[in-house]
């Protein structure tokens, strides 16, 4: 329900007064009169948490900021404070949850810098919090913070061990190796866990601590060579050519075991050693020969591969259906099946398998079974996007996933890919994924868009700049790529070009047919540039042809206040009548009719046409029974037209509203500022002087009272004069033999 703007407003400039003057008793009860008028205002919750909080009421501040983050759901703001109180309140465990959520909030608007903040807050309060040591490592290593990225994967090498997961610490130390292959602390944990000996937490200053982390002694040279050989050891070929090498042992180790000296046996260990020479068609040969008697998944794996390597995709697809199902192999045969149906132009399945290689590669560098669900659940997004796409699209995703898996980084760089993937999907759904994948260079455009980001996020905006510039020379037609450009104008200040670089954005997105992104953009632009005439058609256009009419009937009404803010009250009128019969055709809630007859008699009232903003006053009414805005804008139209009496009916419709609500201030605050406004409202001062007689204030009654009654005398209405001071003597008030004089005159 509508409150008072002005009574809001009063009470707010009291609120910031006093919280200036550091008093805070006045300025958390001017803040709370601010919210009986608007209760769902955030800002004044906002106001009124601080002011509890700097008053020392920590448990009524605590509950403010909890509205105040059900106002606003998407404003980190609340959430910090009331994490904040409960850290102060001992209540630990949940200011650590809190601030994850906070986290997560800020994370939502790209703000990974404050969500790094938080989080370390929840590692604080509440240390050994798995999941969000992840997180932190993760966010420290794409900001390019290695020596934190380090401390938290050692911190989770530790919280591994303690439940006695050692397989878990290992893999950490080797992220963290990842980033510096010559750290002493991480050299010795990883040593130290492989030994199966217990380690400490890491220090908190990595260059401190490096040589005393786990009361270990210097790694040796050949202790360091072997720790690097675990990071570097990748093979060329990605999961296939390390299922190769596994595939090699595991066949070597059956035909021994199994005493296969038969020409089967004999075949087999002709073609691992021609293998080993890289005789691909003698290994394959050989193979082939033993293959009718030995069905093993390692003979199958390994031939299955060299086929697809020497191009004949139909044979090895047989072969390779059968290793999918050892555990050891799986990862590989998954590869090389993507890759044997893109060799045979059927790229729909060539994507199917290549997207399962990716997950296991990512799934297998996971550290908890929440990041595999997680992992799985986006990789699941992906597949189903590309599932409904055409051949073009299908071609590029599987030449995209086939580099991704080669050369000696593959395992650090599917991660990396994926997170982009993870933040495009966040930012532009699906499409953008989709675009990302089959855009020109998009390798390397995944690794632009990080380098932007982290620029971006270090406030290094010409850096940002050039590295956005770089990736346009190579692929041109990738929008996102412009829309981080026009970000950094922003952020320099250069608002002109940064709209102008937006509006040729929504654009290309129009002219490709992609009217939900070119309407996200459209948005940006608005936020940037209300006024924009040229935007908000463009907006509404795009609605009408998603035929979105919720959100069509806003923008109607954000157009037509346009309209009204340039001067142009004709297409103002007209633009608010179009928004409300839309709203009426689809049905919208009554409060939306409400609001927008509100703005169209406002928009009479400017006009000076008083007698149709009472019309649509009163079709308020109708709606709406308690609109108290609507009651009181009546009364002041009828003073206006000098219908006192009308005024007073309205004035007593609302008084009704008040006292069914038993909301006495209102009553008051509305019945003075009628006294101030309209000296001569007889009506508002008889109704002052009753409440104030009713609350004992004897005196303000009397006063109004004897106003009441100048005013009747001189308008020649002695009968009335004549009971008001009946009233006044009534009261015993010190001088009422001048009032008992002044009734006889009258002749009462």
């Amino acid at each position: 329900m509508a409150g008072n703007r002005e009574a809001y407003d009063q009470a707010m400039n009291a609120g910031h007064n006093a919280a200036w003057e550091q008093d805070w008793v006045t300025a958390v009860a001017s803040y709370g009169r601010a919210i009986q008028e608007f209760p769902s205002d955030v800002e004044a919750h906002l106001a009124l948490g601080f002011g509890l909080l700097e008053a020392g009421r920590l448990e009524d501040a605590l509950r403010v900021y909890t509205r105040a983050h059900q106002l606003v759901e998407a404003d980190p703001i609340p959430l910090e404070k009331s994490a904040d109180i409960l850290e102060r309140l001992g209540r630990l465990r949940e200011a650590a949850d809190q601030y994850i959520n906070v986290a997560d909030l800020y994370l939502a608007q790209r703000d990974l810098n404050k969500a790094i903040d938080n989080w370390e807050r929840a590692t604080r309060l509440s240390p050994g919090l798995i999941n969000i040591h992840i997180k932190l490592a993760q966010a420290y290593e794409r900001i390019g913070d290695k020596r934190q990225a380090i401390r938290h994967y050692l911190i989770l090498a530790y919280n591994f061990q303690r439940v006695e997961e050692t397989d878990k610490a290992i893999r950490a130390c080797q992220r963290a190796l990842r980033l510096d292959k010559n750290s002493p602390l991480v050299l010795n944990t990883l040593r130290a866990l492989e030994a199966g000996n217990p380690i400490t937490m890491p220090p908190d200053d990595d260059d401190r601590g490096a040589g005393r982390g786990n009361n270990l002694p210097p790694p040796t040279k050949t202790q360091t060579g072997q720790a690097e050989a675990v990071l570097v050891e990748n093979n060329p070929l990605g999961p296939m050519g390390e299922a190769m090498t596994e595939a090699m042992s595991m066949l070597a180790t059956h035909v021994v075991e199994a005493g296969l000296m038969d020409m089967t046996g004999a075949s087999a260990l002709q073609a691992l050693e021609a293998q080993r020479q890289d005789m691909v068609e003698e290994a394959i040969d050989a193979y082939l020969k033993a293959e009718p008697r030995l069905k093993h998944p390692a003979l199958k794996l390994n031939l299955g591969v060299l086929l697809v390597l020497k191009d004949k995709p139909e044979e090895a697809t047989r072969h390779l259906s059968e290793a999918i199902n050892q555990p050891a192999l799986a990862v590989g045969a998954y590869q090389a099946l993507g890759l044997a149906y893109k060799l045979q132009g059927k790229y729909r399945q060539s994507v199917k398998w290549l997207i399962q290689c990716l997950q296991a590669v990512d799934s297998a560098q996971a550290l908890t079974d929440e990041d595999t669900v997680n992992l799985t659940l986006i990789y699941e997004r992906i597949g189903a996007a590309l599932e409904r796409q055409n051949e073009e699209v299908l071609t590029a995703a599987s030449e995209r996933f086939k580099l991704l898996l080669e050369g000696t980084d593959w395992k650090h760089r599917v991660p990396e890919t994926r997170r982009q993937f993870e933040e495009t999907l966040r930012d532009q759904g699906e499409q953008g994924v989709i675009d990302i994948i089959v855009a020109q260079h998009g390798d390397r455009l995944t690794t632009a868009l990080e380098h932007i980001n982290r620029y971006m996020r270090q406030n290094m905006l010409t850096m940002a700049m050039d590295e956005a510039h770089f990736a346009v020379e190579y692929s041109p037609l990738y929008l996102p790529i412009h829309e981080r450009m026009a970000e950094i104008l922003l952020s320099e200040g250069r608002v002109r070009q940064a709209i102008a670089k937006y509006n040729v954005i929504a654009s290309v997105y129009m002219a490709r047919g992609d009217n939900s992104r070119a309407a996200r953009i459209l948005n940006n632009i608005l936020e940037m540039a209300p006024l924009d005439l040229t935007v908000r058609k463009n907006l509404i256009d795009l609605l009408e042809d998603q035929e979105n009419w919720q959100e069509l009937v806003g923008q109607y009404v954000g157009l037509a206040d346009t309209y009204n803010q340039l001067g142009d009250s004709d297409q103002a009128r007209e633009t608010y009548s179009l928004a409300e019969r839309t709203a009426a055709q689809i049905g919208a809630a009554p409060e939306v009719a409400v609001d927008i007859k509100h703005k169209v008699a406002d928009l009479e009232q400017l006009r000076l046409e008083f007698k149709r903003a009472q019309k649509v006053y009163e079709e308020i009414i109708q709606l709406a029974p308690n609109d108290e805005r609507a009651y009181r804008q009546l009364i002041d139209l009828q003073h206006r037209q000098g219908n006192r009496l009308e005024a007073t009916r309205r004035l007593d419709d609302l008084l009704r509203i008040y006292a069914r609500n038993k909301d006495i201030p209102k009553i008051m605050r509305v019945l003075e500022e009628l006294v101030r406004t309209y000296p001569n409202d007889t009506g508002a001062r008889s109704r002052l002087a009753a409440i104030y007689k009713q609350l004992g204030r004897i005196k303000d009654a009397i006063t109004q009272l004897d106003a009441l009654g100048e005013i009747q005398l001189e308008a020649g209405l002695h009968q009335e004069a004549a009971a008001t001071i009946k009233q006044i003597i009534s009261f015993n008030p010190p001088n009422i033999e001048d009032y008992q004089r002044l009734l006889g005159q009258l002749g009462g």
